[in-house]
């Protein structure tokens, strides 16, 4: 197991809730990333793990029981663990979110190179046979009152829910991710991007100049929706990538012409390291979500013939 060495403290808010939260990133020394609610009495620590995920309504990932301890959006700071190499911390936050920062991994990156990483070991997660989740297979479980809406919403934008992800063996020492998003609006239409980490300092690098700055995004016409559900109350220009109107442009700049499948690539190796591990084979995710993600890990270890478990030894420091 890796482990930070030394605590790392931040302060922002929940893009959903847009409530102000801090958390406070501890060294750990059992391997594993645990989620602790300070502000609720006799909560104990939550393992972010692929069968703790709560539910996700297909727009972040949450750990815990939602009913209950719970933590929110905890992929972009999963996706800078994994890159950073660190397996086993405590994240201590006050809120039932964690903070977006400026809506990208970057600045959990950051902080967590400042912080320094220690040498242990990292789990490989080698998948041996094919597995695939579909979207229609997480709409058949959601209310029907819910599909309903997804329908219309779908209807009205002209999309098709034909999304899937794929795992897929390869020469097991890489995890392989190609994401392809297809949208209707012109300034996203469809893109692909491929990104391949395999722990050594070139792979980090790569994720650090060309795809950790990427930030979540969406239409400035649904936020008023999103916000009466409960959503996207703390989303503003510094966090967001926000389509205008007819969805022609965007209302503030852009960092990379293809921002929108980059930030893909960050919530695919957030929800994958969900596995406890360094997953091992070729990702492909056709129009994914953190629902698709997350199912994709439940078929994966629902097999034990579907993948083998590997210990490695690996140094790591700074990026």
């Amino acid at each position: 197991m890796t482990t930070i060495l030394k605590p790392i403290h931040m302060v922002g808010k929940g893009i959903h809730s847009g409530l102000p939260v801090e958390i406070v990133i501890k060294p750990s020394k059992k391997s594993g990333i645990y989620f602790k609610r300070v502000d609720m009495r006799g909560t104990k620590q939550m393992p972010a793990t692929y069968d703790n995920v709560g539910e996700s309504k297909m727009r972040n990932t949450t750990i815990g029981d939602m009913a209950g301890a719970h933590v929110q959006t905890v992929e972009h700071l999963m996706a800078a663990l994994f890159i950073s190499g660190v397996d086993s911390v405590v994240v201590e936050i006050n809120g039932p979110e964690t903070p977006i920062m400026d809506g990208s991994a970057f600045m959990f990156l950051t902080e967590i190179n400042r912080a320094g990483v220690g040498a242990g070991k990292m789990r490989k997660i080698i998948v041996k046979k094919p597995v695939i989740a579909y979207t229609q297979e997480i709409r058949r479980t959601l209310p029907k009152m819910f599909r309903l809406k997804l329908w219309l919403m779908d209807k009205i934008a002209h999309r098709k829910s034909d999304g899937f992800v794929k795992l897929s063996p390869n020469d097991g020492k890489h995890l392989n991710i190609t994401a392809t998003l297809v949208y209707p609006e012109k300034i996203i239409g469809r893109q692909t991007y491929t990104y391949s980490y395999d722990g050594t300092k070139k792979s980090k690098d790569v994720f650090l100049k060309q795809i950790a700055r990427a930030r979540t995004f969406g239409k400035f016409s649904e936020w008023e929706y999103l916000k009466k559900h409960g959503m996207g109350r703390g989303a503003d220009e510094t966090n967001v990538i926000a389509l205008n109107g007819d969805g022609s442009g965007t209302l503030n700049k852009l960092i990379y012409p293809d921002e929108f499948v980059r930030h893909k690539i960050i919530d695919a190796v957030g929800d994958m390291f969900t596995s406890g591990g360094v997953i091992c084979g070729n990702l492909e995710s056709y129009k994914g979500s953190h629902a698709l993600n997350n199912l994709v890990l439940k078929k994966l270890f629902s097999d034990k013939s579907n993948y083998d478990i590997v210990d490695v030894k690996r140094k790591w420091g700074k990026l």
